[in-house]
C-alpha cells in the first residue's frame, strides 16, 4: 500500500505527500487486470486497425490516420482510452506499435494499388521510438511490405523530442533520408521550443483538438491556433487540425490557412476494411 501511494505521488509529478486510499488498490487491480488481459488479447490477435480520413478545404481525402482498437471477446470494441495508457506503462506499447506499423504499411500498399498515393499517419510512443532497433525495424517493415516510405508519416510528441534531443535527431534524419515524414502530434500542448523545432526534419504539425474546438468562440484558443498556423506557414509545414466537429470550426480554419481537417464533421474512424477500393466522401456531420 505504501508502494501504491508512492507510485501515485510520482505519477502526479513528485515532491508531494500522498495518503493511501482503498480506491487506489482498486485502480491497481484494474490496471493489472487490463494489462494481463491485453497481453492475452495481443497474442490472440484481437487488435483491429481503424482508419480516419483527413480532408482538404475542398473536402477531398488527402490523407489517413491509423488507429488501434481492441476487439475483446466479451467487452466488444474497447477504445484506446481504456488500454493505451496501461500499454504505455509496460512493454506492450512496443508490441502494439510494431503491429500498427506493419498493418499501416499494408494499408499504404493497398492504397497505392488503387491509385491513391496519400500520406498515412502512425502514432509512435516515446517508449517505442527509443528502442535501439527502431530505425532498422521501420526500414525492414517498409521493405518487407513494399510500402512507399514517402507515404508514411510518423507522429511523435513534443515530449519525445526534448528527451535526448541529439539521439532523436539522428533517428529522425536516418528515416527522413529514405523518405519517411514526421509530424509533431498535439502541437502546443507540450513543451514547444522553436529552437528545437527548426532543427527537426518534420513536415507536419497537428493542432490539438482542445484548441480547435473552442477557437471560434475563445479568443485565447483562436490566438493559439493562429500562432501555430503562422509558424507552419513560415516553416512551410503541412497542418492537420484534429477534432473538427462543426462547420463553424472548419470555417474558422479555412479562413486562415490551407488546413487539413480531421474529425467527426467529415468522417469517424472505421475499420480499415471499410476503405478498400472505396472513394470516401465527407459525412453529413
Amino acid at each position: 500500500r505504501a508502494d501504491t501511494a508512492l507510485r501515485r505521488a510520482k505519477s502526479d509529478g513528485g515532491n508531494k505527500k500522498v495518503l493511501f486510499e482503498a480506491a487506489m488498490d482498486d485502480a491497481v487491480r484494474e490496471r493489472y487486470s487490463i494489462e494481463a488481459d491485453l497481453r492475452r488479447g495481443i497474442a490472440a490477435k484481437e487488435l483491429r486497425l481503424y482508419v480516419q480520413p483527413q480532408f482538404d478545404s475542398t473536402r477531398k481525402v488527402c490523407g489517413y490516420e491509423t488507429l488501434v482498437r481492441w476487439q475483446h471477446p466479451e467487452r466488444g470494441i474497447v477504445p484506446p482510452a481504456v488500454f493505451i495508457r496501461v500499454a504505455e506503462e509496460s512493454d506492450l506499447i512496443v508490441e502494439i506499435g510494431r503491429w500498427i506499423l506493419s498493418e499501416a504499411c499494408r494499408f499504404i500498399v493497398r492504397l497505392s494499388l488503387s491509385g491513391r498515393c496519400v500520406p498515412v499517419s502512425v502514432n509512435v510512443s516515446p517508449r517505442e521510438f527509443h528502442q535501439r532497433d527502431f530505425v532498422e525495424r521501420v526500414k525492414n517493415t517498409l521493405a518487407e511490405s513494399g510500402a512507399d516510405p514517402q507515404q508514411l508519416v510518423l507522429e511523435v510528441t513534443e515530449g519525445l523530442v526534448i528527451s535526448d534531443f541529439d539521439a532523436v535527431i539522428r533517428k529522425m534524419e536516418a528515416l527522413a533520408s529514405i523518405g519517411v515524414h514526421f509530424s509533431i502530434d498535439d502541437f502546443g500542448t507540450g513543451y514547444s521550443s522553436l529552437a528545437y523545432l527548426k532543427r527537426l526534419p518534420i513536415s507536419e504539425l497537428k493542432i490539438d483538438k482542445t484548441f480547435v474546438q473552442d477557437a471560434p468562440q475563445d479568443a485565447n484558443d483562436g490566438a493559439i491556433v493562429e500562432s501555430i498556423l503562422a509558424i507552419a506557414r513560415h516553416m512551410k509545414l503541412r497542418v492537420v487540425a484534429e477534432g473538427v466537429e462543426t462547420e463553424e470550426q472548419a470555417a474558422f480554419l479555412d479562413a486562415r490557412a490551407a488546413v487539413i481537417h480531421q474529425g467527426y464533421l467529415f468522417a469517424r474512424p472505421a475499420p480499415v476494411e471499410a476503405f478498400w477500393g472505396l472513394e470516401i466522401e465527407p459525412s453529413e456531420g
